[in-house]
């Protein structure tokens, strides 16, 4: 299948703002060889108050994106303006990013030559009965797919399982993109001030819900001594009101300030003294990857994902989850001893510049998509023929840094 033109991949991701798998999707693509790898990005907008954020957001660094409209939560419109996009566009590959992404492309590829592909991000921990059912559905509609890869080992090691799934799971680890996070930035105004008071600045950006235990790190600093510190969460989501509610009842709300979603984030990642991520369930954290490439020291809690990217004790802190004591002593270790600090934050930074960088999975799914469209070795134009692979019986198993041409 020798050609000179690239593989045409849509990306189809959700419309409801730009978080942890919505800049995955941007840092894959900016890191693609374009020579070789054609990117779009796509939304299907359900509501005609959401935002499109992810689209916006590709087109402002230069993508072609596609908002598909199709307002309802079931509605077969985006099924048939999809496939109809697909076949005009030529895709060669449709690659979806959640649960409803997945059956909505499975049905809109059906009679084309588009390959698909999914990423899960992660599932949810202590989910309602409707969010489970989705995601029970999500993992049938793998079986129909070309090929699922998810960016974290622990979420592999859950769908190896899945006879359905031999020869199509593959693992790629989760990457950040290098660039964005070394950019130079100005430190928000707002931290910059409480830095010059000599104030100690905890920071956490992400979504503010329930499986990220922000409730945990509120209680933790409520019962630490001292009001030398400052916490800045940025962020939205649908606990904002009651975590604001539980800082005023705990007596710190004068100390914990919620800045909401900002464009800026970089500005207030910069100037943390320490990122705490206090979750109960995460694939692999690009929040915390961020701030470890960014040279800010990191405390996170001991589950898999966070573990994957820190060593404790080396590269950054790790607490049990839902340890109020132990993340308490945890933010009182980093915030006395400012060498050990320096120090981790040093070996974090390598760790994530070495080992998870978005240039790395960028080439390791180019090679994916080549091959997935027919591509070999021989014929490598179209698919490149710098892939190093790790076969296993049930798939391949992307794990080894490829070599540039």
């Amino acid at each position: 299948m020798a050609t000179d033109s690239p593989i045409r991949v849509l990306h189809l991701g959700s419309p409801t703002g730009l978080y942890g798998a919505e800049r995955w999707i941007l840092a894959l693509v900016n890191n693609m060889d374009r020579t070789r790898v054609d990117s779009t990005v796509a939304v299907i907008r359900d509501d005609p108050k959401l935002g499109a954020d992810l689209c916006s957001e590709a087109g402002r660094q230069g993508f072609r994106t596609q908002v598909f409209e199709a307002y309802g939560k079931v509605n077969l419109s985006a099924v048939r303006m999809l496939k109809g996009y697909l076949q005009a566009e030529g895709i060669d590959v449709l690659h979806t990013h959640g649960y409803k992404t997945d059956v909505i492309g499975l049905l809109a590829a059906r009679g084309t030559r588009c390959k698909l592909v999914s990423t899960p991000h992660g599932w949810s921990k202590q989910a309602g009965l409707k969010l489970r059912l989705y995601e029970a559905l999500d993992r049938r509609v793998f079986c129909h797919l070309h090929a699922v890869v998810p960016l974290s080992q622990d979420l592999f090691d859950d769908l190896s399982t899945k006879s359905c799934l031999r020869g199509k799971l593959h693992l790629i680890p989760n990457g950040v993109d290098l660039f964005d996070v070394r950019r130079p930035v100005a430190i928000a105004p707002e931290i910059a001030a409480w830095t010059a008071e000599g104030r100690f600045v905890f920071g956490y950006i992400g979504q503010l819900i329930k499986r990220k235990g922000l409730d945990v790190l509120l209680q933790a600093l409520a019962g630490w001594s001292g009001d030398n510190w400052r916490l800045a969460l940025v962020g939205e989501g649908d606990e904002r009101g009651a975590l604001e509610a539980q800082a005023r009842a705990l007596g710190i709300g004068d100390r914990a300030r919620f800045f909401g979603f900002r464009e800026d984030r970089m500005a207030f990642l910069k100037g943390f003294d320490a990122f705490v991520l206090p979750s109960r369930l995460e694939g692999v954290p690009r929040c915390l990857m961020e701030s470890m490439a960014a040279g800010v020291a990191t405390i996170a809690s001991d589950i898999p994902g966070c573990r994957d990217l820190i060593t404790h004790g080396e590269s950054g802190l790790l607490f049990m989850p839902d340890s109020v004591a132990g993340l308490r002593g945890a933010l009182a270790q980093l915030a006395r001893d400012e060498t050990w600090r320096s120090r981790l934050a040093s070996a974090g930074q390598r760790t994530i510049e070495e080992n998870w960088s978005a240039e790395i999975m960028a080439e390791r799914y180019g090679a994916l998509y080549g091959e997935l469209i027919g591509c070999t070795r021989e014929v490598s134009h179209r698919c490149g023929d710098n892939e190093v692979r790790a076969r296993q019986a049930d798939g391949i198993h992307l794990t080894e840094r490829a070599t540039r041409d």
